[in-house]
């Protein structure tokens, strides 16, 4: 059985992690298996969105596999040890972590890589490296996803914090009953898909912006993203629609 399978329902790609006996943990199949799946996704030109989860109602991703690393003896992991979205691997189109169980150290890396989170209720969230010993340099972009007390306060204590509390810091973009986490991760990656996938593409890219560049300089630079958009056959097609009263056609172009 494959530890990390790749599956699609309809637009949606879903990533998941296939280790259920061993709480998904990050061991050398599953790491390859990842970037696997990502490069899949990234060719596929049926898949508009990718969902990131993990097998069973336990656990997400525990993180990196403590056994495998005791037998290794791993010292620092090189920055490509696990896919992180943006800087070891390029992922054009949206990811949506669907969070179902813990997501700790490595599953939490996972989780932030991301561009969204839904979270099942029974979720939780937290980098436990403080308590084995290990580092986070992948916790870099965290302070600005969540305010820099809140930061502080996972990197430095290493406790868990629940799915609400994550949905309050802005961690999690919703929290819903365990039982719904396919069903309602499956509606939001649709919604997104069935957008201009030029526009969609472009509002990824501006997020980010803030986090690399002076306001200035990210407006300069947000001009330039959006600039083909508007000059795309897709961007006179939405109205032309929205005119004739029918769904949009899009053609990425």
């Amino acid at each position: 059985m494959s530890a990390v399978r790749y599956e699609l329902d309809g637009p949606v790609a879903w990533l998941t992690i296939n280790r259920p006996d061993a709480r998904n943990a990050l061991n050398a199949e599953v790491r390859e298996g990842l970037f696997g799946g990502t490069r899949r996704f990234n060719e596929d030109a049926d898949a508009k969105v990718l969902v990131l989860t993990g097998a069973g109602d336990k656990a997400f991703c525990a993180g990196g596999d403590l056994k495998e690393m005791a037998a290794t003896t791993l010292r620092v992991p090189p920055p490509d040890f696990a896919p992180q979205f943006g800087r070891n691997i390029e992922v054009e189109k949206p990811t949506i972590a669907a969070v179902n169980g813990v997501a700790y150290a490595g599953g939490f890396l996972l989780a932030q890589s991301c561009d969204l989170c839904v979270a099942a209720d029974s979720a939780r969230f937290a980098v436990t490296e403080v308590k084995v010993g290990r580092g986070a340099p992948w916790a870099a972009p965290l302070p600005w996803l969540v305010p820099p007390r809140i930061a502080m306060q996972l990197l430095l204590t290493g406790d868990p914090i629940d799915a609400d509390r994550a949905y309050q810091v802005g961690l999690v973009n919703e929290v819903v009953p365990a039982a719904e986490l396919h069903d309602a991760t499956q509606r939001l990656a649709e919604r997104i898909a069935a957008n201009a996938p030029l526009s969609v593409g472009a509002g990824k890219r501006t997020v980010q912006l803030i986090a690399e560049h002076p306001l200035a300089d990210a407006y300069e630079e947000a001009e330039r993203i959006w600039r083909p958009v508007y000059l795309s056959e897709d961007a006179q097609e939405g109205p032309a629609a929205f005119r004739d009263k029918r769904p949009p056609e899009w053609k990425g172009r």
